[in-house]
């Protein structure tokens, strides 16, 4: 297991219902050394939610504002609202030597990785379409056709899983729990994307 010398920038992508969000809470959570980067939405508070905990929750005229001044990392538009990553916060963390995780969509990882080369991607994929729309459905926070609507751009999602340094299936929560750490510490050969058994997955995931 190799040791590492400097903060690192890790992003996180993965559709909607493959389960990052508790893989991320359990990760940081196990290691001191990393935060999670919080991001600024435009999206509405939902009751569960803190602002500064969640997210920043922020109007569209304040977002287009750091948009302007260039206080975005990168940013984008997700069901209907913007999303974005503070570039101080992130610059001031690694400069700390914290690790910075980053939860993120495929644009943005793509934005990042231009303006930072050095990050560290990682895709997360659930273990089949079943799965995934019985993760959606279980959720009950969502109509029918929103879920419809998750479940269609979860496979727009998808499609860009090649664009990633590594790729973890979430079928078991601590065997990918596993696989984040051992990327998170450097030795990360089991979860390369040119792993012959993703190819069924893939096939399966993104039906014509």
């Amino acid at each position: 297991m190799s040791s590492k010398s400097r903060a690192r920038l890790y992003l996180m992508s993965a559709p909607s219902g493959a389960g990052k969000t508790s893989l991320v809470r359990q990760l940081v959570a196990e290691n001191p050394r990393l935060t999670v980067s919080i991001s600024y939405t435009t999206r509405p508070r939902r009751a569960s939610e803190q602002h500064g905990r969640d997210y920043f929750f922020t109007s569209e005229q304040e977002f287009a504002r750091m948009v302007t001044e260039g206080r975005f990392l990168e940013y984008a538009r997700v069901f209907d609202h913007h999303y974005g990553t503070g570039r101080e916060q992130v610059e001031q963390s690694l400069a700390a030597g914290i690790d910075v995780l980053l939860e993120i969509d495929w644009q943005g990882a793509r934005q990042v990785r231009a303006a930072m080369p050095d990050a560290i991607s990682i895709f997360i994929l659930p273990p089949s379409r079943a799965e995934l729309e019985r993760r959606l459905r279980g959720r009950r926070t969502d109509s029918d056709t929103v879920i419809e609507r998750r479940l269609r751009d979860a496979e727009a999602d998808m499609s860009h899983w090649d664009e990633f340094d590594y790729i973890v299936v979430n079928d078991n929560f601590d065997h990918a729990l596993g696989q984040l750490k051992a990327i998170i510490a450097g030795d990360s050969h089991g979860a390369h994307p040119d792993r012959a058994e993703l190819k069924p997955l893939m096939r399966e995931l993104l039906i014509p």
